[in-house]
């Protein structure tokens, strides 16, 4: 697995997407550049909510700090039964995960030959 620093748009914008579900307690964060892998988007974002509800908490902050940011989804799928929630940035793909989903379709797995962009939660006591 290669890790990779080189900064675009789309990594930084993936970074600020991994701290805002980080903020919102969002578990096992992963950020993928499928850039070279498809053509229809740059980065994966994938993390994981304890709930339903967690998810959908999730995916509501997500939508209305990137609005506030100037960068709103365009699409956003899954909404009804929030086991696997996508939310379409452009450049950006958001895969937000109750645990057990995430476990069976294990993107990281799927999307394997993709490297994993750096990027650190924040320290506890920050914020």
């Amino acid at each position: 697995m290669t890790t990779i620093t080189v900064e675009t748009d789309s990594y930084s914008t993936a970074r600020q997407i991994a701290d805002i579900l980080d903020n919102k307690k969002a578990e096992h964060i992963t950020l993928l550049d499928v850039s070279d892998l498809i053509q229809i988007t740059e980065v994966f974002v994938i993390a994981t909510g304890s709930s339903r509800r967690q998810v959908l908490t999730l995916a509501d902050e997500l939508s209305i700090q990137m609005k506030a940011a100037d960068h709103g989804p365009l699409r956003t799928e899954g909404r009804e039964d929030a086991l696997w929630l996508l939310i379409d940035f452009g450049d950006v793909v958001v895969h937000l995960f109750q645990m057990e989903p995430r476990r069976h379709y294990d993107l990281e797995r799927l999307w394997g030959n993709a490297p994993r962009l750096e990027w650190e939660p924040a320290t506890v006591g920050e914020g």
